[in-house]
């Protein structure tokens, strides 16, 4: 659990300067220069992320079930997880109405895969993993939504071409994660 926690430490507190400390991230970028700082940033998430990957798969082998879902909750998941990769994809395809309408689908898709993996998965490795994430996408997302209200940031309109790429594109990643992926690099098939 050592190598998850810290991991977690690492790859979210990385992720969490905006959240806690957004003046010194701005002062630090000012006095180090921008590409100093996505370097050291990229290469601590990196460190981070291995970590927490690393210390998840060892820390799922322990002993210890805090709640079983029932059979059922496995659609519930599969449907968040539907709702979460279209998320994912409207944070990068320019100009769809997702974007337009939540302006953080990014930060919204992390809520949205940890809640559905803390309804299907009940191990301590599973709760610590999905519900720091959870945390932090709740407070990501707050502390996002409070920049763009200072800022007075206006987001593009979408159009019917991006929304509706959107959704293509996140449906078929899904699919092709949930019947593929996940079961190749997760070693669960969460469908099929």
């Amino acid at each position: 659990m050592t190598l998850l926690i810290l991991g977690l430490v690492i790859f979210l507190g990385v992720h969490s300067t905006r959240i806690v400390a957004d003046g010194w991230r701005s002062a630090t970028i000012a006095r180090i220069g921008e590409r100093p700082w996505k370097g050291a940033y990229a290469l601590l998430s990196i460190v981070g992320f291995v970590l927490l990957v690393w210390g998840y798969g060892q820390a799922r082998q322990l002993p210890g079930l805090w709640w079983s879902a029932p059979t059922g909750m496995r659609h519930v998941t599969s449907l968040l997880m539907l709702v979460s990769f279209v998320l994912l994809v409207a944070a990068y395809v320019p100009r769809n109405a997702i974007r337009a309408r939540l302006h953080h689908p990014m930060v919204l898709a992390v809520k949205v895969w940890a809640f559905a993996h803390l309804l299907s998965n009940g191990t301590p490795a599973d709760v610590l993993l999905f519900g720091a994430f959870l945390v932090w996408a709740i407070l990501s997302f707050r502390a996002a939504r409070q920049r763009d209200r200072a800022a007075q940031t206006v987001y593009a309109a979408g159009t019917t071409g991006g929304t509706v790429t959107t959704l293509v594109v996140g449906i078929v990643a899904w699919a092709v994660f949930a019947f593929w992926a996940h079961g190749l690099l997760i070693g669960v098939r969460p469908v099929g």
